[in-house]
């Protein structure tokens, strides 16, 4: 079974007074690359929730945002920098001295200075909501999970018709190549006949040699076979349910090759066209194959 790289999933769970919300975007990558939004205080987790990441994900870029609210009066704690608040207000004092100023530093005044009153960062809470930041991120990458897979699903359907079609050219093309060596042959009597304008006998056997030998050059008969075994190897990969994405371009850029050969080597207007229309198909492949994990 396939699966896109391209996925959004939510999920949002709660137990007594905590509340936990994780949120999973995730788009086309080369690797795996897994950033990690965690609320201050839970930097702790971040190498164990990565993990859980990676033991889902095995390619593409992957957002993750966790959000906690937590109502408990263990929460709800606050501590002030005493030592910032003694250095401000004894340089409060020392300027009043100095410019001869009349009374003193407040407590309004201690108060705005920013971040002096913070919420108490506690190891030991964040360690008590793992379980639950654990169990909600498992449910949100599971839902991940099932959108990529029916992406996935779409994809794949697309690919089978894609490869049916190029399938149905490539025979098209083999059947083409039949005639070739009565079509040389006559390509190149005729060209001589215009050449000479009919003053030289013309050998037949040596008009038939010299034909054999343009079309044992033009013989595409062995890219023919290692496409064939490319469309097998494509339709074997997309459902033996491994992350394919890499082995699927890697196919594409062989097919896009013997492809390439074949048009080097014939020489007729109507087997060139053919050849192109498919190479324009395997660029339509290889545009959705990006997405592929």
């Amino acid at each position: 079974m396939l699966k896109s790289m391209t996925a959004y999933a939510c999920a949002e769970l709660t137990e007594n007074d905590l509340t936990v919300t994780v949120e999973i975007r995730s788009y086309n990558s080369r690797n795996l690359d897994t950033l990690l939004r965690l609320p201050p205080g839970y930097a702790g987790l971040e190498d164990r929730l990565k993990g859980a990441i990676a033991a889902r994900v095995a390619r593409g870029r992957v957002e993750v945002r966790i959000k906690v609210r937590d109502l408990s009066a263990a929460a709800s704690a606050y501590e002030a920098d005493l030592a910032r608040a003694k250095a401000y207000f004894e340089a409060a004092r020392d300027l009043k001295a100095a410019l001869g100023l009349a009374g003193e530093p407040t407590l309004d005044h201690l108060l705005a200075l920013p971040g002096l009153i913070q919420p108490v960062e506690n190891a030991q809470l964040a360690d008590t909501h793992r379980p639950l930041l654990e169990r909600c991120l498992d449910q949100a990458l599971e839902t991940l999970d099932q959108m990529r897979r029916r992406e996935g699903e779409h994809l794949g359907q697309d690919f089978v018709q894609r490869l049916d079609w190029i399938e149905s050219q490539l025979a098209a093309i083999e059947n083409a190549t039949d005639g070739l060596l009565a079509a040389y042959r006559e390509k190149l009597q005729s060209r001589i006949e215009t050449l000479t304008q009919g003053l030289v006998t013309l050998d037949p056997m040596r008009i038939a040699q010299e034909a054999a030998l343009m079309a044992d050059r033009s013989d595409i008969s062995e890219e023919i076979v290692r496409a064939r075994s490319h469309i097998v190897q494509f339709r074997d990969t997309i459902q033996d349910g491994e992350p394919s994405g890499r082995k699927l371009n890697f196919l594409l850029q062989e097919f896009n090759r013997e492809f390439n050969t074949m048009g080097a080597k014939v020489g007729q207007a109507a087997l060139s066209h053919l050849i192109v229309a498919v190479k324009a198909e395997i660029e339509k492949l290889r545009e959705q194959v990006q997405n592929i994990e």
